[in-house]
């Protein structure tokens, strides 16, 4: 389980997130949503640890990440899997030895309990006939694939997704959703997805945090929408409907 408590972060003089607090739990899809400009990357790079708030707590279990040491970070980081916007795969590599490359760095198996790990997460992922070709060979979706075999080789227990449906098509983005979320209730990982695709929220949104202007503006789940208060919520989600 991941929980902010009080997240303050700015740049100069511009706040971009205001008292932000929120809990994801293990074994569900958790989205951030919200338009460009609503604090959402700057959140998602405060609990990775990419950046650090100036004040508030981003506890993982109970451990807190802003003040930990630099080792106990490097630990927790082998507990997180990352997708990013960009598959961020090597180009050089193989698709296998792009998914082999976390489990040479961190795993202690042998190199034919890794490889069969790559090939088992190639396989979850439908891509066990792909694994020699490079990602130039392949498109965008099955990149995005590769990412997700990569981002879950070690077993992660919290798992990041920055945009992972930009640039594919809306069918392409129903199969990564897809993936993200039988992955997620699979491994039981605290899954935070960063997004605006609003299918995305529609199928597979089990607890969403609606960011605006860096604030907390609604919380809750995808059934809990229809009954929402929040006005900017439902413009957001249905730009038609909020008209009427």
């Amino acid at each position: 389980m991941i929980t902010l408590k009080n997240i303050v972060k700015s740049f100069e003089d511009k706040v971009v997130l205001q008292d932000v607090s929120s809990m994801f739990q293990p074994g569900l899809t958790n989205l951030i949503i919200g338009q460009s400009g609503s604090g959402k990357t700057v959140l998602m790079k405060c609990i990775v640890g990419l950046l650090t708030p100036e004040q508030g707590q981003v506890l993982y279990d109970d451990r807190n990440l802003v003040t930990m040491t630099k080792r106990e970070r490097t630990l927790l980081r082998r507990e997180m899997g990352m997708i990013f916007q960009s598959a961020a795969l090597f180009d050089s590599m193989t698709v296998m030895q792009n998914v082999m490359f976390p489990l040479d760095m961190f795993s202690s198996e042998s190199a034919h309990r890794r490889a069969e790990r790559a090939l088992y997460c190639l396989d979850r992922v439908g891509l066990s006939n792909a694994t020699q070709k490079f990602p130039g060979e392949i498109s965008g979706g099955m990149q995005k694939r590769v990412a997700i075999a990569r981002a879950i080789a070690l077993k992660p227990r919290f798992l990041f997704c920055d945009e992972p449906n930009s640039g594919l098509d809306p069918k392409t983005s129903a199969v990564i959703d897809e993936l993200i979320s039988d992955l997620t209730h699979e491994l039981g990982t605290t899954t935070i997805i960063n997004t605006h695709d609003m299918n995305s929220v529609h199928t597979i949104g089990e607890h969403i945090l609606f960011l605006r202007h860096g604030k907390n503006d609604w919380e809750g789940s995808m059934k809990d929408i229809e009954d929402t208060a929040s006005q900017a919520l439902k413009e957001f989600i249905n730009p038609q409907m909020a008209h009427h």
